[in-house]
């Protein structure tokens, strides 16, 4: 398998940074967070986005995508993480539209994916229960009623769930708490009577809400896969989303190291600049090899995604390596950063610290290094 970006994708990726580079740089984020935006992202550089095509990469024309793939979709997000990008790409692209073209029925796939595309619709996964990823324990309860189901339940880490227009819920319509079988998806309105959304301000400035499902009735037809069996459909879902994250955190951690290396052939200490002191010469060697081993790591899952010959379990081995190991190495890097800026690298008014912040919430959200070797594991039998 070559991991090497093909021709169109390396011309994707360098329209991408130059997109970024000019329109949203760091100070687009401070002062989403400065101002406390109420929407958390700029609409008018989402708007250009939309225009640019970013949120139709993977989806099949036939929905009015341009089937770019996962691998076109991954470097878009490689470059948005330069510089901390903060958008419904994720929440909305990745993650919401994947669920839908992976699990909804063709009516579902051909009233809902065009207006992702075309940025009318805005989604949110809401999955997480407790503050560690545990995607099979759900207590969210999905009873049925009538023609439909009412839910109950709470939800935490939705990210972007207080912009959604609908939110796609994972709960039980059957089984025991930890059991793979009997988990259902729905689509849900935001707006639906019983939902109740309640923002949380990350570290990182990025959106989060906490979710409350009381009494919530949806008819059958916001059954998304089929009923208590949509575990295996999630799970895929699920691992395009780490492997997404994975490469925007390839993206955040090399802009984290290019602006540390730059800082060390700046900076000068009694008369000699820092660049030249070996020691941490020997910790930017590190930094380096580890991010290129992350890149192959990143490269590797992207490719499977858009590999037909692939199976399920092959993608789930190499998103949960490439999760495990961008989770690791971007503390690493990150740490590093912020110690070799020295006093400088523990203001708010320079910008590697927000490199740090994204690292720690990115690492943890679905999965963190930890969750990720534990599954690799299990997944090859031990």
């Amino acid at each position: 398998m070559s991991l090497v970006l093909s021709e169109d994708q390396q011309l994707l990726k360098d329209s991408a940074k130059a997109f970024v580079d000019q329109n949203a740089p760091v100070s687009v984020l401070r002062g989403l967070r400065d101002s406390k935006d109420d929407k958390g992202y700029d609409q008018n550089l989402w708007r250009q986005m939309l225009e640019l095509g970013w949120a139709g990469m993977a989806i099949p024309e036939a929905y009015g995508g341009f089937e770019f793939g996962y691998g076109g979709l991954g470097v878009v997000l490689e470059e948005s993480g330069r510089t901390l990008v903060s958008s419904p790409l994720i929440a909305t692209v990745l993650l919401g539209a994947s669920a839908i073209n992976e699990l909804g029925s063709e009516e579902q796939k051909s009233e809902l994916l065009p207006q992702v595309v075309s940025g009318e619709l805005l989604l949110a996964l809401a999955i997480d229960e407790k503050p560690h990823h545990r995607p099979n324990r759900i207590e969210t309860s999905a009873v049925k009623a009538d023609e439909g189901y009412v839910l109950n339940g709470c939800k935490t880490f939705v990210l972007d769930g207080h912009v959604a227009n609908k939110l796609i819920v994972v709960a039980r319509t059957s089984g025991a708490i930890d059991d793979e079988e009997g988990i259902s998806l729905f689509l849900v309105d935001a707006d639906a009577d019983g939902v109740s959304i309640n923002r949380s301000w990350m570290v990182d400035s990025r959106n989060s809400a906490m979710l409350s499902l009381n009494d919530v009735k949806v008819g059958s037809d916001s059954l998304l896969g089929a009923e208590g069996n949509a575990y295996q459909g999630l799970t895929r879902v699920l691992d395009i989303g780490r492997i997404g994250v994975a490469a925007e955190m390839l993206g955040s951690m090399q802009q984290a190291f290019d602006i540390t290396l730059d800082y060390l052939k700046q900076r000068e200490q009694f008369g000699v600049l820092i660049g030249s002191f070996q020691g941490l010469q020997h910790r930017a060697a590190e930094m380096y090899s580890e991010i290129e081993l992350c890149k192959s790591a990143v490269r590797a899952a992207l490719f499977a995604l858009d590999d037909t010959e692939k199976t399920d379990a092959q993608v789930a081995e190499l998103a949960s390596i490439a999760k495990a190991k961008l989770s690791e190495v971007a503390t690493l890097v990150s740490n590093e950063a912020v110690q070799m800026h020295g006093g400088i690298g523990m203001t708010d008014e320079y910008d590697i610290g927000f490199y740090m912040k994204r690292a720690r919430v990115a690492s943890a959200f679905l999965g963190d290094a930890l969750f990720h070797r534990d599954r690799y594991a299990s997944l090859n039998g031990f």
